[in-house]
């Protein structure tokens, strides 16, 4: 948005300033989706794509050594605010059994029990459960599950640092 923007008029205001014309034009662009006013973000089609093709390859893999035991595997997306490239996974899905099995998402709190009751039963129907999450997974009271409040990022956030790792070890404890 503003810093496209503000990019822009700098450039627009030193071609000026040297008496060369110059058409400036800036294009905001996010991988997230989550520019406000648009549709698709430049970026966010080639993400999906990459994220649906190794969510298939992740499944064929995993699906193909899993064991009666069952097996459960983690794929964090970036989103930290924003489930758009974690919804985005669903185009990997061509039958109701094809990963991924389970999407998470910022938008909607993670609620554990009903968390842990769909790994369990997806195990029990397939063997293996296929979970997409967006790395900016609230719980319940809408804390980011994986952020690092010790740490700031360049924007002045709480670094995240896993929200997959933090599932891992829920499921493995749990199940």
């Amino acid at each position: 948005g503003n810093d496209s923007q503000d990019t822009a008029h700098k450039i627009h205001e030193q071609a000026r300033s040297r008496g060369y014309e110059l058409r400036v034009n800036g294009v905001p662009k996010t991988i997230d989706n989550d520019l406000p006013h648009t549709d698709h973000c430049p970026g966010y089609g080639s993400v999906i794509k990459y994220v649906g093709a190794t969510v298939m390859e992740i499944a064929a893999d995993v699906g193909a050594m899993a064991t009666d035991d069952g097996a459960c595997v983690l794929i964090e997306v970036m989103g930290r605010s924003a489930g758009w490239i974690a919804a985005g996974a669903v185009l990997a899905k061509r039958q109701p059994t094809d990963a991924p099995h389970l999407i998470l998402s910022p938008e909607i709190p993670l609620d554990e029990p009903a968390f842990l009751a769909q790994v369990r039963a997806t195990v029990a129907a397939n063997k293996y459960c296929i979970v997409v999450v967006g790395e900016g997974l609230r719980n319940a009271a809408g804390a980011e599950i994986a952020a690092d409040s010790s740490r700031l990022d360049a924007f002045g956030h709480a670094v995240l640092s896993g929200a997959a790792e933090h599932l891992a070890e829920l499921v493995t404890e749990k199940l």
